[in-house]
């Protein structure tokens, strides 16, 4: 019988992994591309031979996704597997639509056919959107383990942005590794608190392959997934933590596939909510209840902290690029600490934006004002995000990124950062722990 033929849609991560877990060794199927979006610049390369499997000798091409109905019609294709993340279900629907009008099956496969098994037991840490603050989290439960003197990795949901073949496995304890690495800036922002907090952090491109060296290799009594986006867990989880904003209250119910994590969840985090309103939170608490009544819901703040003084100061605010973009917010954490912390002016960086930066500015037109994405993806956004902020007047720099900015590019001013970490309310202290000892150790 013929193959029947496939494209991926993907981002450069679940839609690897899908590949990898489901099509690679199948005979039953011909992958003939992959798409890619969200990311910049990550369409026009090859998934490689060494990667694909013998069944794809040549490797697999990757186009961008403004092509897929094209693809369609010219390959004849039976099936379309949608794999990213993080997207309204408007969107996802308005994909499926093309699609079904083409003639071909749209697919959204299923938690179960695409997680793997570890030989460790197993915490993923999930979310409901981009930002939600699961990496602080993250860091919170390594902190458990590392007081019950457990050993501990964690492997981060993949980023592979550059060359894929160098990137299958990846390992990252020390700030080298991430130059070693040719780490983006997005990257780093995930990769180096754990380094600084003394963590072992894996990712990559086979996931298989990833966790087998991290067993072999680290030998940990646990393994953390560090899930990215609102991605649902690429491993069985023996405990299922998620994440969730009240200040995006909705949208739990509302972005692919965020509501699927909070469906599964054993417990569910309320992050940033000395941040949120009682309205925001009550929306939450109501679509919790309704579609995740079993999990146990533990209340946090997001703390801030300042390594410098900003007060009566001019500042130019800075966050993590991918919260702003395609995670919708419009404010990060440093805008809340320039607010909280005495800024005298934020500083409107808009008008001073050159290049990738200000191309940045109008494909996500409601980034909000006076923040600045801290965009790195490829060397020119680097040169044009260090453009950018030298040209702005500014006291200084309020930099809500979670690295050392100006590590990364050269500055003409002082780097205030601003540090979050996840502080359960006097309520929920120690839930986590429970749940932990319950699931994990009997």
């Amino acid at each position: 019988m013929a193959r029947k033929k496939v494209i991926l849609v993907g981002a450069a991560g679940r839609d690897f992994h899908n590949f990898n877990t489901c099509f690679r060794d199948n005979n039953e199927y011909e992958v003939v591309a992959f798409t890619a979006t969200q990311i910049p610049d990550i369409d026009g390369r090859k998934y490689p031979p060494s990667l694909a499997g013998e069944l794809y000798p040549d490797g697999i091409p990757i186009f961008e996704e403004a092509r897929l109905a094209e693809l369609i019609e010219k390959h004849n294709v039976g099936e379309v597997v949608f794999a990213y993340s993080d997207v309204p279900y408007s969107h996802v629907m308005s994909i499926s639509a093309m699609v079904n009008a083409m003639g071909a099956n749209f697919v959204l496969m299923g938690c179960k056919t695409t997680m793997l098994k570890s030989t460790k037991p197993v915490i993923s840490i999930c979310a409901v959107r981009t930002g939600c603050g699961k990496s602080q989290t993250t860091r919170y439960i390594y902190d458990i383990f590392r007081k019950l003197n457990k050993r501990v990795v964690a492997i981060r949901h993949p980023m592979p942005y550059g060359d894929l073949e160098a990137q299958k496995v990846q390992r990252f304890a020390t700030i080298k590794d991430l130059d070693d690495h040719r780490c983006t800036i997005e990257e780093m922002e995930e990769y180096e608190p754990h380094i600084i907090a003394g963590n072992v952090i894996y990712s990559g491109v086979d996931y298989e392959a990833i966790i087998r060296t991290a067993e072999e290799r680290d030998n940990p009594d646990v393994i953390l997934f560090d899930g990215g986006n609102n991605d649902t867990p690429f491993y069985h989880a023996d405990l299922k933590i998620v994440v969730v904003d009240p200040l995006r209250a909705g949208h739990e119910v509302a972005y692919y596939p965020g509501e699927a994590n909070l469906r599964m969840a054993d417990v569910v985090i309320i992050n940033k909510m000395d941040s949120a309103n009682q309205r925001q939170l009550k929306i939450l608490r109501d679509n919790i209840h309704r579609i995740a009544p079993d999990a146990e819901v533990v209340e946090a703040d997001s703390e801030l902290t300042l390594d410098g003084e900003i007060k009566g100061k001019r500042v130019l605010v800075i966050e993590d690029g991918p919260t702003l973009t395609h995670g919708e917010m419009r404010f990060g954490a440093a805008m809340v600490a320039a607010e909280r912390f005495g800024a005298a002016e934020v500083v409107e960086p808009r008008h001073h934006a050159v290049g990738q930066i200000a191309e940045t500015y109008l494909k996500y037109p409601n980034i909000g004002k006076g923040i600045l994405p801290a965009m790195g993806y490829s060397d020119q956004q680097k040169q044009d995000l260090q453009a950018t902020i030298n040209a702005i007047d500014a006291d200084v720099i309020l930099s809500g990124t979670p690295i050392d900015l100006a590590r990364i590019i050269s500055v003409n001013k002082p780097v205030v950062r601003v540090r979050y970490n996840l502080k359960p309310r006097q309520g929920s202290l120690g839930l986590l722990e429970k749940a932990i000892q319950q699931r994990l150790f009997g």
